[in-house]
């Protein structure tokens, strides 16, 4: 008896201890979990983009007009501009598709509304397209599609029409209009003799073929009509390149965002150059953001900076600078009038403000690895995010796009979004852009992008660019030994 009660004492005492391990233990698991799904949380919110709120379900850009017209110009801008600020967008140009269809080019007699082959082909490629579309903004993420056609009958409209509805889209119509024969000519010169229907590039006969083409398309040209078949339709008309517009039934915000845009591009010759301020004594001691003051070196290249536009004759140039003293006074060496933005300030590194990377690293771990993990939706705490920057930002594209000749004097992560844009760089490689001190970058609009020209001023600086870390470079590829991973640590 003695001895099964000895038993039966000893069997409590292990289990009531074994039941306090695993307590304590899911007490450790609990609090580490709860502590990861902050940490899970914060980072998913960092993610949610403001744009990606602004459409509750998917949009179809449809453009309209006749040949060399602007169209291509215009889907390839505004593509790019949605993707900046975060709604994900996606050009289809139905040429790509005819050409992939129809290998070889020989006339604009494939366009005549009497070639029924022609037609037949170029209704497949037009239905291929919408197939495209559909998965792009029901499987593949998403948000808007721009469909970048002539789409100038009714009949065709009415098929895309069909087509939204039946896959519950949301549809809005750019209708391109011009009528002055400078402009298409300049358009049909810069941008056909180059298209890959005419590969000799001969200029007198691209020109006399693609006139030809134009004149088929009039045949059967519909334009939107405003006040009757079309009047329940959302869409813009943009006449001559922007000297007026119409707009009829804008229906959300992504539509309202769109007009804005669109109202606000112009084409017309101008270069637009962007270089840092000088160097600033925070760069020398390797502190981000704060207010300094530009260190010796930093005097020097704002000295170099005159020198460059007086011997580029940038007479008519407008200069701009963020509220910061290292701006401004890299543009009081100038001599000339300039422009104080608030919204050209550096990023806001909030509790990070004036310190080194080392001291964030060692002050703020988890912040610093979670910076290094995500860093275009990574939030300062009491700051920013690129993502948040970019929004920031948003009014500076609008100016530069209608402005002039235009120096743009401003901060690393400023710059890196600025150049994003024109250079339709994607989020995650925004932060990682290289934008050193003392050099000018002059970027100028061609047809379907930018060109961009590099001058170095030849006043040394501290290197302040912060390399990605080296664990994303690594992903995604396939080791043969443990070994061979030894270089991938994070920077």
């Amino acid at each position: 008896m003695l001895i099964f009660l000895f038993y039966f004492l000893f069997f409590l005492i292990i289990t009531n201890k074994a039941f306090n391990m695993s307590s304590n233990q899911r007490d450790n698991v609990s609090a580490n979990s709860a502590e990861a799904k902050k940490l899970d949380l914060r980072m998913n919110e960092k993610k949610c983009s403001w744009a990606s709120h602004m459409t509750n379900s998917p949009t179809v850009i449809v453009m309209i007009g006749l040949p060399a017209r602007g169209k291509t110009y215009m889907s390839k801008k505004l593509t790019r501009y949605l993707n900046w600020i975060g709604v994900p967008t996606k050009v289809f140009n139905l040429g790509v598709y005819r050409r992939e269809a129809v290998r070889a080019y020989k006339s604009y007699d494939f366009f005549r509304h009497d070639n029924e082959e022609a037609m037949k082909i170029r209704k497949q490629c037009a239905l291929v397209a919408l197939q495209d579309v559909r998965a792009y903004l029901t499987v593949e993420g998403g948000q808007i599609a721009v469909f970048d056609a002539t789409n100038t009958t009714r009949e065709r409209r009415d098929l895309i029409q069909t087509f939204v509805k039946e896959n519950a889209f949301k549809v809005f119509f750019v209708e391109s209009v011009c009528d002055d024969p400078d402009v298409i000519a300049a358009n049909i010169l810069e941008v056909k003799v180059s298209s890959p229907d005419y590969p000799e590039r001969h200029r007198e006969r691209v020109m006399d073929d693609f006139l030809k083409r134009i004149e088929c398309y009039k045949v059967t040209y519909q334009p939107l009509d405003p006040d009757d078949y079309d009047k329940d339709l959302s869409f813009i008309k943009v006449m001559n390149v922007g000297r007026r517009f119409l707009v009829n039934r804008v229906q959300d915000y992504i539509q309202s965002k769109i007009v804005y845009y669109l109202m606000n591009i112009h084409v017309h010759s101008h270069s637009i150059y962007l270089c840092r301020h000088g160097e600033s004594s925070h760069n020398v001691e390797g502190r981000i953001g704060g207010d300094s003051e530009l260190s010796p070196r930093g005097k020097q290249f704002a000295h170099a900076l005159r020198s460059f536009i007086e011997e580029h004759k940038l007479s008519d140039l407008k200069v701009w600078t963020s509220q910061l003293r290292r701006t401004i006074q890299t543009a009081e060496e100038l001599g000339v009038p300039y422009e104080q933005w608030k919204i050209l300030n550096e990023i806001d590194a909030g509790v990070c403000e004036e310190m080194s990377y080392e001291m964030i690293q060692k002050t703020f771990p988890e912040e610093f690895a979670m910076r290094d993990q995500d860093k275009y939706h990574y939030r300062y705490p009491g700051g920013e995010s690129y993502q948040d920057l970019v929004q920031r930002l948003e009014p500076v594209i609008m100016e530069l796009e209608r402005q002039g000749n235009v120096l743009v004097i401003c901060h690393q992560a400023v710059m890196r979004c600025l150049l994003a844009y024109f250079l339709d760089k994607s989020a995650e490689d925004l932060p990682y852009m290289k934008c050193p001190l003392h050099t000018v970058l002059k970027l100028t609009p061609v047809a379907y992008g930018c060109k961009v020209e590099m001058f170095y001023l030849n006043v040394e600086a501290v290197n302040t660019h912060r390399d990605r870390p080296l664990e994303s470079l690594c992903e995604g590829i396939d080791f043969d030994s443990p070994e061979e991973t030894s270089g991938c640590v994070r920077f």
